[in-house]
Parts: structure tokens; C-alpha cells; sequence
């Protein structure tokens, strides 16, 4: 089989990387902000520190300000090792007082101290402009070349960025470990799926069974046993259906083919006729015994594309009960419905319903005959406030108290069915399969007076307002 999509390792690595990686580079930014910030005010204060020296020096000469400094002192406080010092004094006219004539502000500060940044001589530079009230506005200018804070600039960031991409790339490579070590129980558990046998439905080994799996896993193994157990005894069913099946067509099947030898070995033809009828009776009940096999195989796979519909029950109950008059009078048996007459609306399945009245009436007409008087067959329809009662219950010998719930297992069949070798033991279990897909319940019991049987079918209202068509 080959292996289609993305692998889960993969794409948890997709999803957790790119937000990995976001991460480093907002981090990055934020430290180159931040490392820009300290390493300029390092430098602009040390800046400000030469132009305040240089201020108090400014005195005022013949009404005139002057800078009074040695060359030497000028020379020391300027001096720095890696970067080029300027400086001019301005007065508040514009005139030089003392430095380079052409370093002058970008603009007039507004406040008494302003930093920025200019181009001087081909060189990039940092200036700060200290004005000083009270040297009448004068205003000392103190610039520096920025080599030497984009070094350290530089340095902070490959000091802070370096061992972040070690950290992330850290996480990264443990990330991946650790999804591919969370996610090796779920390839040993394909693996051990993929080199079962087919058949196989045992549970799952205990070295699939870690106690260091997560709950997920754990999780994903108690379904698949569950599913297993599920598969097992479905296969376990299917075995005994089959077998069932097998030794149940078997009885029929002999008795066709132990009529038809033993017709073609007679010469009269009363006797012909004699076991024609017998392979006839012995068909007809192979038939029966098909048709309900199938119905039964049929209930068990309706559940899934169950749709309930809006029914007019008593509508339903009465055509089939007209369809089946003809049957019912061949057989003698006479028929008092009741309750028909009052609409009953429900959701519901028609099929259905009428699977469950058929195995009914086939089993009162089948089984239900008393031993004397009429065969008397009754049908009821009661609407209560929050189910529906369908009830049928003939006058017949019925079954004892312990049967009644015993005869609608599979292939359990009633003391009458089984002396006269009628029936398949699926009447009854098919009933109760459709009452349990329609979300109804199935109660039997002795008929009135301890008489014969009575089976009750209560289907609960999921009520319909408005009325469907006319049923046919």
C-alpha cells in the first residue's frame, strides 16, 4: 500500500517551526532595539559630559565670550582612542567663539540639550547641542564619529542573536526527537495491524501496551480492541448464523430429496401426487425460512440508512390488515380490529412496521388456533400522550411463562412450533430487531384470561402536526 499525504511527524514539524522561527526573529529585533537604544545613550552621555566641561569654560571677556582652556586640557577632553572628536561654540547670533566653524547644529534646539545625527566632512556623525541660558543662548556643539557604538552594536547582536539560533535550533532538533519518540507507538501499532493474518482478531500484545504512551495512544488502542472484540463477534455470529442456516435448509432440503426418490420409485400416480405435495410443504418452508433470513440480514444492516418519515399509523395497519384477508379467511381465523379508526401520526418507518405486524399475524395464524371454538385473531391500535401501543394477541395455547422471553431469541422455537415441525425460531427475533431499530419496546405475555398470546409493540411519539398522504 503505498504511503499518500503528509506524515503526521511532518506536519505537527510544519506547524510548530514556522511560530519557532517567528519568535527568534521578533526576539532579534527586539535586542536590536533595545541594543541600539543602550549602546546611544552610552555614547551621547559621555558626549553631553565633554560639551558640559566645555560650557564651563565659556566665560564672559571685554563683554565678549571667549573659551579659556589650554590646549592640552582641550586636547584630554576630546580625546578618545577609536573615534574623532569636534566641537564649536556658537554664539546666540551665529558668531564663532571657539572650534570648527563649519560644525554647526542641524536646527536650534528647542530645549536645552538635542541629539542628532549629520553628515560632517564625508563622515558620519553623532552631535549633541547644549544650549546655555546663561551664556545668553550660547550654544556648544560636541560631535563623534559612530564607528566604534556600530561595532558595539554589532558585537551585542551577534552576542544575543548567536546563542538564540543555538537555542532555537536546540529546540528544533529535541522537537523532532520527541514527536518521533510520541509517535512510535502508533508505528509499532501499524506495523503489528499490517503483519496480521487475515482472521486474526485477538486484542492487542501488552509490548504495544506501554505505560509511557500517551493518552491519545492509549486512547486509540482500547478502541481498536474494542473494535476488535466487536469484529470478533460479529465473525463469531456470522459463524453460527452460517452453520445455523446450514443445519436448518438441511431438513427441508432431505425431506425434498427423500420425497422425490421415493416418488420416482413408485408406478401409482396417487402416490406421485402424494409426495409432490410433500416436496411442496417442504419448499414452502425453506422459502419461509429464506425470506425470513433475509429479513433478519436486512434488520441488521438498516440501521445506518434508517429514515424515519411521517406515517399515518393506523392508515398503515389497516391496508395490511386488508391485504392480508385473504390468508386470514383461507385459515379460518376471524379478525376483530380495533382503534382503527383515529389517526395516529408519528415518525416512522413503514417497512419496518409492516415486517413487525406480518411476523405477528404469521405467527397468531400459525400458532394461535385454540383447540376449540373459532380461531379468533385480535388487533389493536391505542394512541396514548407519549407512545403508541400496537397490539396483537390470539386465543391460542400461548407459552408458558418462562418462554416468552427465551422464544424471541434466534432460532428458539415455541412447544407447538416445534411438535408440528413448523417455523424457523425468527419470527420473533425479527420483530424485535425492528422494534429495537425504530426505538421501540416488545413485551409479551399471556392474552386475556391467560389465553393464547398477546405481543405488544410500543412505538414512542416523535409526534408529526400536519398530516402525510393518504397511505395506499
Amino acid at each position: 500500500m503505498s504511503d499518500r499525504g503528509v506524515s503526521l511527524a511532518r506536519r505537527l514539524s510544519l506547524h510548530l517551526i514556522p511560530p519557532l522561527l517567528a519568535i527568534w526573529a521578533l526576539g532579534g529585533a527586539i535586542t536590536l532595539v533595545a541594543a541600539h537604544q543602550a549602546t546611544q545613550r552610552a555614547y551621547d552621555r559621555s558626549m553631553l559630559d565633554d560639551a558640559l566641561v566645555l560650557s564651563a569654560h565659556v566665560i564672559r571677556q571685554d563683554e565678549k565670550l571667549a573659551l579659556v582652556m589650554s590646549h592640552g586640557d582641550l586636547g584630554t577632553i576630546l580625546y578618545d582612542q577609536s573615534e574623532q572628536m569636534f566641537f564649536a561654540i556658537h554664539a546666540a547670533d551665529g558668531r564663532l567663539i571657539a572650534g570648527e566653524a563649519d560644525l554647526k547644529p542641524v536646527r536650534p534646539p528647542e530645549a536645552a540639550i538635542a541629539f542628532s545625527d549629520a553628515v560632517y566632512r564625508g563622515r558620519e556623525l553623532r552631535l549633541v547641542t547644549l544650549r546655555r541660558d546663561a551664556l545668553d543662548d550660547a550654544l556648544i556643539v560636541v560631535g563623534q564619529t559612530t564607528r566604534s557604538r556600530t561595532a558595539l552594536l554589532h558585537r551585542l547582536l551577534w552576542a544575543s542573536l548567536l546563542p538564540q539560533a543555538l537555542l532555537v535550533a536546540l529546540m528544533l532538533w529535541w522537537m523532532r526527537r520527541t514527536i518521533a519518540a510520541d509517535l512510535a507507538p502508533v508505528t509499532r501499532l501499524r506495523d503489528w495491524l499490517e503483519r496480521r493474518g487475515p482472521g486474526r482478531h485477538d486484542p492487542l500484545p501488552e509490548a504495544l501496551r506501554s505505560p509511557a504512551q500517551t493518552r491519545e495512544v492509549a486512547q486509540l488502542s482500547s478502541a481498536i480492541d474494542r473494535l476488535l472484540a466487536r469484529i470478533e463477534a460479529g465473525a463469531a455470529a456470522q459463524r453460527e448464523f452460517a452453520g445455523t442456516v446450514a443445519h436448518e435448509l438441511r431438513t427441508p432440503l432431505a425431506g425434498v430429496r427423500a420425497a422425490a426418490s421415493y416418488g420416482l420409485a413408485q408406478r401409482d400416480p396417487q402416490r406421485w401426487r402424494a409426495q409432490l405435495e410433500a416436496v411442496l410443504a417442504s419448499e414452502a418452508r425453506a422459502s419461509h425460512m429464506i425470506d425470513q433470513l433475509l429479513a433478519l440480514a436486512l434488520a441488521e444492516e438498516s440501521e445506518a440508512g434508517l429514515n424515519l418519515q411521517p406515517m399515518a399509523l393506523d392508515a398503515c395497519v389497516r391496508q395490511l390488515l386488508i391485504d392480508w384477508l385473504p390468508r386470514l379467511d383461507q385459515a379460518e381465523v376471524h379478525l376483530d380490529a380495533q382503534g382503527l379508526d383515529e389517526r395516529v401520526l408519528l415518525l416512522s418507518d413503514r417497512a419496518l412496521i409492516e415486517g413487525i405486524l406480518t411476523n405477528l399475524l404469521d405467527n397468531a395464524v400459525r400458532y394461535g388456533r385454540p383447540e376449540e371454538g373459532a380461531h379468533l385473531l385480535f388487533v389493536a391500535l391505542r394512541d396514548g400522550p407519549d407512545a403508541a401501543v400496537l397490539s396483537i394477541w390470539d386465543q391460542g395455547p400461548g407459552l408458558p411463562p418462562e418462554e416468552l422471553e427465551r422464544t424471541a431469541r434466534r432460532w428458539t422455537r415455541g412447544r407447538l412450533a416445534r411438535e408440528t415441525g413448523q417455523g424457523t425460531g425468527l419470527g420473533l427475533a425479527i420483530v424485535r430487531r425492528y422494534a429495537e431499530l425504530l426505538g421501540a419496546t416488545l413485551t409479551m405475555a399471556q392474552g386475556p384470561g391467560g389465553h393464547g398470546l398477546r405481543v405488544d409493540v410500543v412505538l414512542p411519539h416523535r409526534r408529526v402536526e400536519t398530516p402525510p398522504p393518504v397511505a395506499r
